[in-house]
């Protein structure tokens, strides 16, 4: 099913270590296959799902910047460490004024303290977290009720 209403997935550092990194925490699928499932997940909710990884805090607000040229829909973001730490994520996101949900592979508030505060959430439409990969499709599934599709 072709959608005209595009939905920007973003990952932040270290999610291309996917299947790789720590699967107790992160789970054995990998990057790529998480790409490949979201698409088709979106596609079958009617929905373009668009997937950005990078390490670079500056690669993620250009990407965030560009999406709103591109008229992207909605955003759904796992900035990872980035969650943390970057206010230039979050004044990129409400710089651009499209609506986004925040989604963490893990529990962020049953790991280390310094991950219990987000720089997002705040202006997020919801965040998910602590459900593994799930989380994206609840993200993806929400979006659809959100664009009313």
């Amino acid at each position: 099913m072709d959608s005209d209403k595009k939905v920007l997935i973003i990952n932040g550092p270290n999610i291309n270590l996917l299947g790789i990194r720590e699967p107790d925490i992160y789970g054995n699928l990998r990057y790529k296959e998480l790409e490949n499932l979201l698409k088709k997940e979106g596609e079958k909710l009617g929905l373009c799902v668009i997937c950005f990884q990078s390490n670079s805090e500056s690669a993620i607000i250009e990407r965030i910047h560009k999406a709103k040229e591109e008229k992207v829909d909605f955003i759904i973001i796992n900035a990872a460490a980035f969650t943390h730490t970057s206010i230039a994520i979050r004044d990129a996101l409400a710089g651009v004024a499209i609506r986004f949900i925040e989604v963490h592979i893990s529990n962020i508030f049953k790991r280390e303290n310094f991950r219990h505060k987000s720089y997002l959430s705040g202006i997020a439409e919801g965040v998910i977290a602590g459900f593994g990969i799930n989380g994206y499709l609840f993200a993806l599934k929400q979006v659809s009720l959100l664009l009313n599709i």
